[in-house]
């Protein structure tokens, strides 16, 4: 990790802390150095944050938001699925949806 100042890059915006923080996270996991910049002095407020990286980080952290920001077939596929079939509920008959004879479900 470099010290020098100039060598930082904004990459990002969140307008919560945590959606700031979970994405640092995940450039962490794939070895990049984040540095998080609150946009708030007072600690607690949730007024967003600012991801910086390293410039010879930028373009790999890039590619990895954006594969994670463009994910709509798994957001797709959780759409599409039961409480049941998420184990948010038991799967029992009661909690079954079924179709009814005119196409929709009951």
């Amino acid at each position: 990790m470099s010290n020098q100042v100039d060598n930082w890059q904004k990459l990002a915006r969140y307008d919560t802390n945590m959606q700031g923080e979970l994405n640092a996270n995940l450039l962490r996991n794939n070895g990049i150095t984040v540095s998080l910049q609150p946009l708030s002095a007072i600690p607690g407020m949730n007024s967003g944050i600012v991801l910086w990286v390293e410039k010879s980080d930028l373009a790999q952290a890039e590619r990895i938001l954006n594969s994670v920001n463009a994910d709509t077939d798994g957001e797709a596929l959780l759409n599409s699925m039961s409480d049941a079939e998420l184990g948010i509920v038991a799967d029992t008959p009661i909690n079954r949806t079924t179709s009814n004879n005119k196409g929709g479900n009951v």
